[in-house]
């Protein structure tokens, strides 16, 4: 969900050339039940492709990096991680503006660009690593590249958030979030099925194989997605978002659960690559699957427990993962090393899902009327914005502390426990503001 709104309208539903649509309003229950639902669901589901693509694009340089070695390039630890971190880095960036993108130039018109935009940062890896003797510095902006892909999760989000009414919403953007996250795991799974061809390690597929399914995401948003001619974005939401202090404090806390999964989700090949050498790299992509799976349960437990009561529970049981973890790298061992960081990755996806279920009941908390509601939502719309940019800066962080570890002691174990620690300030913060019957929520369920 994102900063925007769909204005009032009582205009009959119709149609205009380049697939654009006037009168849409998904709260009249006779439009959305005679052909607003078939629409809406039409959308999310070519919606979550695109979206799914723009995430396996994002990931694609997690799983690169660990065979660069392999196809001729001399890299250090520290220039390996910073392959990882900065497609992150710069997706992070780009999800406000990307936000804004879908009310300027219609969600449908949208998705085509911005899916032909991933053709750039594929082709590029492409070129790219077929060329060993190009340096750091040209693999550095080549990998910045794929950011793009990052940027798409939020225009997909607002794009959907136009098409449902506010009762089926957060249904269709779970829904929306959790394809997209899938996209981390497939390409991890795909990848080093792909490049191994007759003559060997052949790299440059791992681009390619992207060029005709983009193409395909372009073709059929095309063809089939709308534009919702009476969307419109809500600047002024960003605004009221960020002065309010839960803004900040939810997205510290998105830090550590979204942040997590992305950055993990990057390392982890990597990790298994210089730690366990002997295990193959195609187990990797696990981590991300099971966290995608557990993103919207996390956001059905939530619905039932509280958000802040299940993102306490998940930052628990993600400390309690990596300190696992670390005594499994102690002792080498793989099997408790993966089931570590598999139940950590269950606990970052249910985490993510319960965040996003907290936003909406803290800026709801004190409503007096229904003009004071209404500003409410927009804000907390603003805040799901901000959070989710701020958020995405984790999978920047996660990769680069285990660069500086490493380069410092020899191993990633001092930034896991510095992330241990991070989790247990997080837990607290989460449990002191939102759910401590002495606080200022008292006795509600946030």
């Amino acid at each position: 969900m994102t900063a925007t709104t769909i204005r009032d309208t009582s205009a009959p539903l119709s149609h205009r050339p380049g697939r654009w649509i006037d009168g849409w309003n998904p709260e009249d229950g006779d439009q959305w039940a005679s052909t607003g639902r078939a629409v809406a669901r039409r959308n999310l589901g070519l919606s979550i492709f695109a979206e799914f693509l723009g995430f396996a694009v994002w990931a694609l340089w997690s799983i690169v990096v660990p065979q660069l070695p392999a196809a001729g390039f001399d890299l250090t630890v520290d220039q390996m991680f910073w392959l990882i971190a900065l497609p992150s880095l710069v997706g992070a960036a780009l999800r406000i503006p990307y936000t804004f993108a879908v009310p300027v130039f219609g969600g449908r018109n949208w998705t085509v660009v911005s899916a032909l935009l991933l053709l750039v940062p594929t082709v590029a890896l492409a070129f790219a690593v077929q060329h060993p003797e190009l340096g750091f510095g040209a693999l550095l902006a080549v990998a910045a590249l794929a950011g793009v892909g990052g940027g798409n999760f939020a225009s997909s989000m607002a794009n959907i958030s136009f098409f449902y009414p506010e009762r089926e919403k957060g249904r269709a953007l779970g829904l929306n979030a959790a394809g997209g996250n899938l996209g981390t795991a497939a390409v991890q799974f795909a990848v080093p099925l792909v490049i191994v061809g007759a003559a060997g390690l052949e790299l440059e597929r791992a681009g390619l194989m992207f060029v005709p399914l983009v193409l395909v995401a372009a073709l059929l948003a095309w063809r089939y997605m709308d534009n919702v001619s009476s969307a419109k974005a809500d600047p002024r939401s960003y605004g009221v978002a960020a002065r309010s202090r839960n803004t900040w404090i939810i997205s510290f806390i998105y830090i550590g659960t979204f942040g997590s999964f992305i950055g993990f989700s990057g390392a982890f090949p990597t990790l298994l690559k210089n730690q366990f050498p002997e295990v193959t790299m195609s187990i990797a992509f696990a981590g991300a699957l099971v966290g995608s799976i557990a993103r919207p349960l996390g956001g059905a437990l939530a619905d039932r427990l509280g958000g802040a009561r299940v993102t306490v529970v998940a930052f628990l049981v993600m400390a309690v993962g990596v300190v696992c973890a670390i005594f499994a790298l102690r002792a080498h061992a793989f099997g408790p090393f993966l089931a570590s960081f598999l139940v950590l990755f269950v606990a970052t996806g249910a985490g993510n899902g319960s965040v996003y279920r907290m936003i909406p009941a803290v800026f709801r908390f004190g409503a007096t009327d229904d003009d004071d509601r209404s500003r409410r939502v927009k804000a907390a719309a603003g805040c799901l914005g901000i959070a989710g940019a701020v958020g995405a800066f984790g999978g920047f962080l996660i990769p680069r502390g285990f660069a500086v570890s490493t380069t410092a002691t020899g191993n990633i174990q001092a930034a896991l426990w510095v992330i241990v620690g991070m989790y247990v300030v997080m837990g607290v913060t989460t449990w002191a503001v939102y759910q401590r019957r002495t606080g200022a929520y008292g006795t509600t369920v946030i």
